[in-house]
């Protein structure tokens, strides 16, 4: 199979780096709390949570599968006392069998006011 960037809607990111990507059935996705415009949402975790997620949601829809097709998911947040917000969400958007997830907690993420970026793993079955 070969690689494919997916169009799911966002604006070309300023860095060399692709919103997704497409091998065969399996989809490679990295999201934070980016607004359509491209910006990064100036509010507390838990709606940068609901933005981020709702990412991941355009970006598994966009290649033609649910949020149930995620497999693995890297939350990574920069306050550990922001765990249970996000959990809360999360929760909202994924059910059980729940993906395999870690969670990190970083001295810092590259947008300023980001609070959360994740990344996940999916096979779209078709």
């Amino acid at each position: 199979m070969t690689k494919t960037a997916l169009d799911i809607g966002l604006p070309t990111p300023g860095q060399p780096f692709s919103w997704a990507i497409m091998d065969g059935d399996m989809l490679y996705t990295t999201h934070a709390a980016v607004t359509p415009e491209g910006g990064i949402l100036q509010e507390d975790v838990e709606a940068q949570a609901h933005l981020t997620f709702q990412n991941f949601r355009k970006t598994v829809e966009a290649a033609g599968g649910t949020m149930d097709d995620f497999l693995q998911l890297t939350i990574y947040i920069t306050d550990g006392a922001h765990m249970a917000a996000v959990d809360k969400v999360y929760e909202s958007y994924f059910q059980p069998p729940y993906p395999n997830r870690a969670t990190l907690i970083v001295a810092g993420l590259v947008g300023p006011g980001m609070l959360i970026e994740v990344t996940g793993v999916a096979r779209i079955k078709g």
